[in-house]
């Protein structure tokens, strides 16, 4: 580990993906693979310290405006910033304003940190990635070109042959699964030169077929509890993190 970095604080920007979910915990909050990541981080140096500024919901422009700013004036060794795949699967998006925003914030963090990290986030296999993979491939273009720019670090997780696979993802179809985040970690965690401690793009194993009435009975059960209310928070201007703080606001140590 003697050429492996060191990193004494990290802070991690973005929205439900950065933030943990589906990476649930006995006790009702979210993990999910900046914490993961984190606690590795911590057992490699003292005195570490973590913030997590993401919150569920977050478009590009607010996690602009609400936590880079914050995050550049904590000059963390480490900052993670994944943001605009919300804007993205919106049936309405102007890419070129998204790109503005990201374009904005990691100019604005990189010179805080000794190590930006972007990512390429990933995507559950059907026909909603299809639908959108013009605009997935044009974002994540531009992010390595922003990464190139700022001599950031791209982690990619959209290329990964396992991190599609749809049982890597929660209920409601837009979040990992604690598997998934442990994975994401891993990679992340590999990115930034530590040595591998498994393969985490390993293919799980084949699916054991479902009966058609299961299907059904997932089907029904993600329209019900996911898909309309998701569908309500549009339509009324709402989000899932509406007046809801960061999990972690300022850099301290991990309990």
């Amino acid at each position: 580990m003697n050429d492996a970095p060191r990193f004494r604080s990290f802070v991690a920007l973005g929205d439900s993906f950065t933030e943990g979910m589906s990476d649930l915990l006995p006790d009702g909050s979210y993990r999910g693979w900046a914490d993961r990541l984190a606690q590795r981080l911590a057992a490699e140096q003292r005195d570490f310290q973590y913030a997590n500024l993401a919150v569920r919901g977050k478009l590009i422009a607010q996690i602009a405006r609400e936590q880079v700013e914050v995050a550049a004036a904590m000059n963390a060794d480490l900052v993670t910033l994944v943001g605009g795949l919300n804007d993205v699967l919106r049936p309405r998006c102007d890419l070129d304003a998204v790109c503005e925003r990201l374009a904005w914030s990691a100019a604005t963090l990189a010179p805080t940190c000794s190590r930006l990290v972007l990512m390429r986030s990933p995507a559950r296999r059907g026909p909603v990635l299809e639908r959108y993979r013009g605009r997935l491939d044009r974002l994540y273009r531009f992010i390595d070109d922003l990464a190139a720019r700022h001599d950031a670090l791209v982690v990619d997780l959209y290329s990964s042959r396992t991190l599609g696979d749809t049982r890597l993802w929660a209920e409601d179809r837009l979040h990992l699964t604690a598997e998934g985040h442990r994975r994401v970690a891993e990679a992340v965690w590999q990115a930034l030169g530590y040595p591998p401690r498994f393969d985490w793009d390993a293919p799980l194993p084949a699916p054991v077929p479902q009966p058609l009435t299961a299907r059904i009975s997932a089907d029904a059960r993600f329209t019900t509890k996911h898909l309309l209310p998701w569908i309500g928070r549009r339509l009324t201007g709402r989000s899932s993190g509406d007046g809801r703080p960061p999990k972690r606001p300022a850099l301290a140590p991990l309990d």
